[in-house]
């Protein structure tokens, strides 16, 4: 039974490293995009910069925020494990 357990611990750690790879690198690209768009569009017309700005941070933190729910769900695969003290117990010794 023990052993099951492990190897559930196991592939739950493995899908929250690439879960959380996964959504960073995807976060990374969607914000370098949009930071992109934004900084063209202040090139164009440098009069829009105050709302062009607001914009975009507001973006940011949203596409931000998608990155921190992948944490938090990685998190919870990890830590929230019904058998998590049993396994800690396993590599106490």
């Amino acid at each position: 039974m023990e052993l099951k357990a492990l190897e559930f611990f196991i592939a739950c750690v493995t899908a929250a490293g690439f879960g959380i790879a996964i959504a960073a690198f995807g976060c990374g690209i969607g914000q370098g995009l949009g930071l992109k768009s934004a900084v063209e569009g202040i090139a164009r017309n440098p009069e829009s910069s105050g709302k062009v700005t607001v914009t975009m941070l507001i973006g940011l933190a949203m596409i931000e925020s998608l990155c921190i729910y992948a944490l938090v769900v990685s998190l919870i695969l990890i830590y929230a494990h019904p058998q998590a003290a049993a396994i800690a117990g396993l590599f106490a010794h």
